[in-house]
């Protein structure tokens, strides 16, 4: 499963990761979360050891989507190395998603 994180531990789990790291902020009252969330969990079992997969519930965790501008949900962010390298906003197909994520792990 995910990650669930917050506020609190964004910046260990996800600014310190040695591993490049898929953020996907959503809302429990968002159709389109509900929707890419199957998919968010077949990426992590996919690539799992490769990329951390995480979760960033909006609602319960505002700071932290207002320091990335977060203006709409779903937004997936990938960051590598403490960055942002990578941002997708709304639902992507699962080999999209794949795509963008194998890159990262490539370069």
């Amino acid at each position: 499963m995910a990650i669930e994180i917050n506020d609190a531990n964004f910046t260990n789990e996800v600014i310190n990761s040695q591993t490049p790291v898929l953020v996907d902020f959503w809302a429990s009252w968002c159709g389109p979360c509900k929707m890419i969330a199957p998919t968010i969990e077949e990426l992590h079992l996919e690539f799992i050891n490769r990329v951390k997969v995480c979760k960033m519930d909006v609602d319960a965790n505002p700071s932290t989507p207002m320091q990335f501008g977060i203006r709409s949900i779903p937004t997936l962010l990938i960051f590598k190395n403490g960055k942002v390298v990578d941002q997708v906003v709304g639902v992507r197909s699962k080999g999209d998603l794949t795509e963008l994520l194998t890159k990262h792990i490539s370069n």
